[in-house]
């Protein structure tokens, strides 16, 4: 069990909608869809710093989260299981778009659309200034910063989704926090 989930042992809110998601309920998994969507979309959009990519990889993990909702153990919650998920798809999406992802956005025209979704209660997603921040890190220490920083996962663990030793997440955490705070102490001049 990962350090995520150990965190949120206990009863699951969303169980009840997980079971009859799991039994074949489209209703119910469209409860969990509107319940979880904002925070998913905004791990793939600080993954991959691009819009348009976030939804797509949000819409791909929850296409993989409907089709492997019988493999869920239950062994963490379910929201634990959904960001897991989400966070690989996303990290299979930047290794196969790695050249596309490479374009550099200017940060005058950092903002998210309206978000579409099937009955989602949410008028827009913005960037906070962190959030914008994180857009202009490299690609490598901005997943890691997510992962470890925002998600909570362990080092070991961000090693293993990306091939890497567990000192090189290290390094790409610093490297993402130094440039960070560089970038903070230069905006509040």
């Amino acid at each position: 069990m990962t350090a995520v989930a150990e965190a949120y042992a206990g009863e699951d809110p969303d169980s009840p909608l997980v079971d009859q998601a799991a039994s074949g309920d489209s209703r119910a998994f469209k409860q969990l869809y509107e319940r979880h969507y904002k925070r998913v979309y905004a791990l793939c959009l600080r993954m991959t710093a691009n819009p348009e990519s976030a939804e797509e990889c949000t819409q791909e993990a929850f296409i993989k989260a409907w089709r492997k909702l019988d493999t869920f153990n239950k062994q963490s919650r379910f929201s634990t299981w959904l960001h897991t998920l989400a966070s690989r798809t996303t990290l299979d999406y930047l290794r196969k778009h790695k050249s596309w992802l490479k374009l550099v956005f200017s940060q005058e025209e950092e903002s998210i659309p309206e978000a579409h979704g099937p009955s989602l209660e949410q008028d827009n997603i913005e960037l906070s200034s962190l959030d914008k921040l994180l857009c202009r890190l490299p690609e490598r220490a901005r997943v890691v910063f997510t992962l470890h920083g925002v998600e909570g996962y362990r080092h070991v663990e961000i090693a293993e989704m990306l091939g890497i030793s567990s000192g090189a997440s290290r390094a790409q955490y610093h490297r993402a926090r130094n440039l960070l705070q560089e970038w903070l102490d230069h905006e509040a001049e």
